[in-house]
């Protein structure tokens, strides 16, 4: 293993050890608290720009395999781990992390004190970090941090989305399409709009019933609208996506047309900040954010369901105004979910497709297939 020195915007300067990919990177720091999944956590594309720290000591132990990809490569700009394993044991294992990393150009800093950066990320609140297996000193790594663009700067979304439309037609834990059934299908149509979709997000909306499209974030609201209105098409699905959502203004003024059209929506994390923002109730960000496996939320019947999670931004309590919340997070009383009112319009914050995570919440996907036209 090479050294890499880490540098982080609040002064901290770090010597540890590396694997994966070299280099120098700069991205925001978070802390992901799940248990399992971190090969799903990595290729999420909602990490684009972040380094991930990993508050399990343990990563590497059960390798990698090509259908726990949850996307085609790998957006985070580095992982941050207490103990890598590069000796894997696990039947569906058919690589290792470090050969992962390194393909996907992903830097991995392993034999470092992740207790107290997450400590200090609870304290400090998420931060600008640079990490380099070639820059050794401290100014200068501080001076390149300084000279980078911040995370809220960048428009991640043209990095993640799609180019080009294509239909989805793989259900959950099926990778032949047999989930794909014409003859099954209840012939319920609905665009996916990509500003990072994560795969097992599709894979939840075939297996509810629905046939499955996507299109690019340059998508135009008035080719959506004309097919919707010509009964081609039952609803739309705004995904999750990395990045800030105030900066996307041009996604924003498309969402706006599609809102007065009156089009069945359904949205998760940044869709459902999107929506938000298109209604006029800006989004704000959180402390540290909320990223891992086991967040308790209230539903509607205010039962507890225990969710998957990852965000650094959330909608405001102005929202009541003009939306009924249906989701509340247990851990900091913030809103996970929203139906506006008088549309067929919902959202949450949270992934109820989870991967990683529980699978209490994916009654939702059935949701929205009931109400697509």
């Amino acid at each position: 293993m090479q050294k890499v020195w880490i540098y982080i915007e609040n002064g901290t300067f770090l010597e540890a050890n590396s694997f994966g990919a070299t280099g120098t990177s700069v991205g925001e720091i978070v802390f992901n608290t799940s248990l399992t999944g971190y090969q799903e956590i990595i290729t999420d594309p909602s990490y684009a720009g972040q380094f991930v720290t990993f508050t399990m000591p343990e990563i590497g132990n059960v390798g990698v395999n090509a259908d726990d990809m949850e996307s085609s490569t790998a957006y985070c700009k580095g992982v941050l781990v207490r103990n890598y394993h590069h000796e894997h044991s696990n039947f569906r294992a058919d690589g290792d992390l470090d050969s992962h990393l390194k393909e996907h150009n992903v830097l991995g800093i392993c034999n470092i004190d992740t207790r107290y950066l997450t400590k200090m990320l609870r304290d400090e609140g998420a931060m600008m970090m640079i990490a380099s297996t070639e820059i050794s000193d401290k100014e200068t790594l501080a001076k390149k941090l300084a000279e980078s663009p911040r995370i809220e700067d960048i428009n991640y979304i043209k990095e993640v989305s799609t180019k080009e439309a294509y239909v989805h037609k793989f259900g959950a834990w099926n990778h032949e399409e047999m989930a794909y059934n014409k003859a099954m299908m209840s012939d319920k149509k609905i665009v996916v709009v990509d500003f990072g979709v994560k795969r097992n997000i599709l894979n939840e909306l075939v297996q509810s019933g629905l046939e499955v499209e996507v299109v690019p974030s340059t998508f135009k609201a008035e080719d959506l609208i004309a097919r919707f209105e010509a009964k081609e098409i039952g609803g739309i699905f705004l995904s999750n996506g990395p990045g800030d959502p105030l900066t996307l203004t041009e996604e924003k003024a498309e969402v706006q047309k599609l809102i007065e059209a009156n089009i069945p929506m359904f949205a998760i994390c940044l869709g459902h900040q999107m929506l938000s923002i298109a209604h006029g109730f800006d989004t704000y960000k959180l402390k540290f954010g909320q990223h891992g496996g086991n967040h308790p939320v209230a539903n509607p019947e205010n039962v507890v369901e225990i969710t998957a999670q990852n965000h650094n931004y959330n909608v405001p309590d102005e929202i009541t105004q003009i939306a009924e919340i249906t989701h509340k997070n247990l851990f900091d009383n913030t809103i996970e979910g929203v139906k506006y009112n008088n549309k067929e319009i919902f959202s949450v914050q949270h992934h109820p497709e989870a991967s990683p995570g529980p699978h209490e919440s994916k009654y939702i996907f059935d949701e929205f297939a009931k109400i697509v036209k």
